[in-house]
C-alpha cells in the first residue's frame, strides 16, 4: 500500500507541477484552442495538457523504481503491464498531439486510433468473456477488442467539452478501477492504474471551471485508451456473469454520450464525425444550469456509476440483475429529462398506432400508383384518385384537368380545420386538397403521395386527349 501511495502522490506532485510549465510554453508557442461559436471560453486557452499527464504518469513508475527494495518491488509488479502498453499508448498520444497542433482528417485520427488499439491486442488487451461465455477462441473477439478500445478513446475525447469535465471523469473511471483491482487482489492492475490517478487529478487543479489549460486530443485520447485497456484486464479478473458491465458503468457518461450522439446524427441525416452542440453537456447548458454546475452534476452520476460498477465486482453478489436493472432506468430517465427531439420524434414513429397509420398510408400510396398506371380514361384516374384521398383522410379533394372539374368528399362534410395540398400536374392540371391538421396523415406519406401524383398522373393526364367543353362531375 506504500508503493501504491508513493504513485498517486508521485504522479500528482509531477502533474501538479508540470500543468503550469506547459501552459506556458503552449501559450508561448501558440498551442492554443481559440474561441468560437461551438466554443464556451472566450479567450484563447492552451490545449495540450496531455503532455503533462503523460510525463506524470510515465515520471511516476521510473521513480518508484528507483527506490528501495520494496517500492521497486511493486513498481516491477505493475510494470510489465505498463510496458507492454507504452508502444500502443504513444501511438494515441502521438496521434491526438498531431491532431491538436495540426489538425487531422476524420479517417487519419480513427486510423490513429485503431493502430493504437491494435498494439494494444498484440500486448494482450483481449476481451475473453462475454456473457458468461469465453469467446476467446472466436474470430471476432480481437475486433470486438478493437472497437471496444476506439469506442472508450472517442467517448472521452467528445465528452471533452466543458472545463474540467473529461479529466474529472476520467479521474472518477481510474478511483474505480484502481479500487476494484484492490477488492480483486490484483495488484497488478492496481499499481497501472493509480498513477493515472494521481496525475489526472493535480491536472484537474488547473482544468476546472475556469481552466487555464485544456487537455487536448493528447490528453482525452490517451486517457480514453488506457481507461479502456484497463477496463479490459479488470474484466479478465471478474468474477461476475457479465464481467464487461462493470467497466462499462465506470465510464457510463462518456460512452452513452458517444451512442447517443451517433444515433442522434444518423436520425438527422448528419455525419457521424460532424460536431455539433447536442452533447450531454451542452443540453445541461440549454437547461440553464451554470458551467460549473453541469460539471458537477455529472461528476455526481460518475460517482453513482462507480458505485455500481463497484457492486458488480464483489465476489458473491446476488443482486446484479437488480444493479443492472437499476443502472439502465436511471440511464432512461435520464436520457428522457435531456429533452433530445430525436429520439421523441423516433419514438412516436415506433408506436403501434402511428407505424400502422404510416404503413396504411404508405400502401394507399403504392396502390395509387399502381392502378394510375393501370388507368384508360380520365375517370379512372379519378377514380383511384378518389379511393385514395378516402383511404388517407382528406376531407376535399378535386382534380382539375382538360376543361373537367372533379370533386369529392370523402370523409363527410366540408371542415374549417384544414390546410390545402395544392399539387400542379402540368399546363393548367393541378390536384387540390384539404387536409385536417388533427388528420392521421403522415409527413412521409404526404411526400410519397405528391411524387406519385407528379410522376404518376401528370403523364397520363398528356396521354388522354382533353374535351374543349368544361365540365363538373361530383361524387
Amino acid at each position: 500500500m506504500f508503493s501504491l501511495f508513493t504513485l498517486l502522490l508521485t504522479s500528482f506532485a509531477l502533474s501538479f507541477l508540470l500543468t503550469p510549465l506547459v501552459r506556458n510554453l503552449a501559450r508561448r508557442w501558440g498551442w492554443v484552442d481559440q474561441p468560437g461559436d461551438r466554443k464556451i471560453h472566450s479567450d484563447p486557452i492552451p490545449r495540450v495538457g496531455g503532455i503533462a499527464i503523460a510525463i506524470a504518469y510515465a515520471a511516476a513508475f521510473g521513480f518508484l523504481f528507483l527506490l528501495p527494495l520494496q517500492g521497486g518491488g511493486m513498481a516491477r509488479t505493475g510494470l510489465p503491464i505498463a510496458a507492454r502498453l507504452l508502444p500502443a499508448a504513444l501511438v494515441s498520444f502521438a496521434t491526438g498531439l498531431f491532431d491538436d497542433l495540426t489538425g487531422l482528417k476524420p479517417w487519419q485520427k480513427l486510423a490513429g486510433q485503431a493502430a493504437a488499439a491494435v498494439l494494444a491486442c498484440s500486448a494482450g488487451v483481449q476481451i475473453h468473456s462475454l456473457g458468461g461465455y469465453s469467446i476467446a477462441g472466436a474470430w471476432w473477439h480481437i475486433p470486438l477488442t478493437v472497437f471496444w478500445l476506439i469506442g472508450c478513446m472517442n467517448a472521452v475525447n467528445l465528452i471533452d467539452g466543458m472545463d474540467g469535465l473529461a479529466s474529472g471523469i476520467g479521474l472518477f473511471a481510474a478511483l474505480t478501477t484502481l479500487l476494484a483491482a484492490l477488492l480483486g487482489s490484483d495488484m497488478r492492475l492496481a499499481v497501472a492504474t493509480a498513477p493515472l490517478a494521481g496525475a489526472l487529478l493535480g491536472f484537474l487543479r488547473y482544468n476546472f471551471n475556469p481552466a487555464s489549460i485544456f487537455l487536448g486530443d493528447c490528453g482525452s485520447l490517451l486517457i480514453g485508451f488506457l481507461l479502456g485497456c484497463y477496463g479490459v484486464l479488470w474484466s479478465q479478473k471478474a468474477a461476475t456473469v457479465l464481467a464487461m458491465t462493470a467497466p462499462l458503468m465506470a465510464l457510463a457518461i462518456p460512452l452513452l454520450d458517444t451512442a447517443l450522439a451517433i444515433a442522434r446524427r444518423f436520425l438527422n441525416g448528419k455525419p457521424i464525425f460532424a460536431a455539433d452542440s447536442g452533447h450531454i453537456h451542452h443540453r445541461l447548458l440549454a437547461r440553464g444550469l451554470t458551467p460549473r454546475r453541469a460539471v458537477i452534476l455529472l461528476y455526481m452520476v460518475c460517482g453513482v456509476g462507480a458505485t455500481l460498477s463497484l457492486l458488480l465486482s464483489v465476489p458473491g453478489n446476488h443482486f446484479t440483475g437488480l444493479i443492472i436493472v437499476l443502472f439502465c432506468a436511471a440511464a432512461w430517465i435520464g436520457i428522457q429529462h435531456l429533452g433530445y427531439v430525436e429520439f421523441s420524434a423516433a419514438g412516436r414513429l415506433i408506436l403501434p398506432n402511428t407505424f400502422r397509420s404510416v404503413l396504411s398510408a404508405q400502401i394507399s400510396v403504392r396502390q395509387l400508383e399502381e392502378l394510375l398506371k393501370a388507368a384508360r380514361t380520365l375517370d379512372d384516374c379519378w377514380e383511384a384518385l378518389a379511393d385514395a384521398s378516402r383511404t388517407l383522410g382528406f376531407n376535399n379533394a378535386q382534380l382539375r384537368c382538360c376543361g373537367q372539374l372533379y370533386r369529392t368528399r370523402p370523409n363527410g362534410p366540408e371542415r374549417e380545420d384544414c390546410w390545402n395540398l395544392r399539387i400542379p400536374l402540368g399546363d393548367d392540371a393541378a390536384a387540390q386538397f384539404s387536409v385536417p391538421f388533427e388528420g392521421r396523415l403522415q409527413p412521409m406519406a404526404i411526400s410519397a403521395f405528391a411524387k406519385a401524383l407528379r410522376n404518376g398522373l401528370a403523364p397520363r393526364l398528356r396521354a388522354f386527349s382533353c374535351e374543349d367543353e368544361f365540365q363538373t362531375t361530383a361524387e
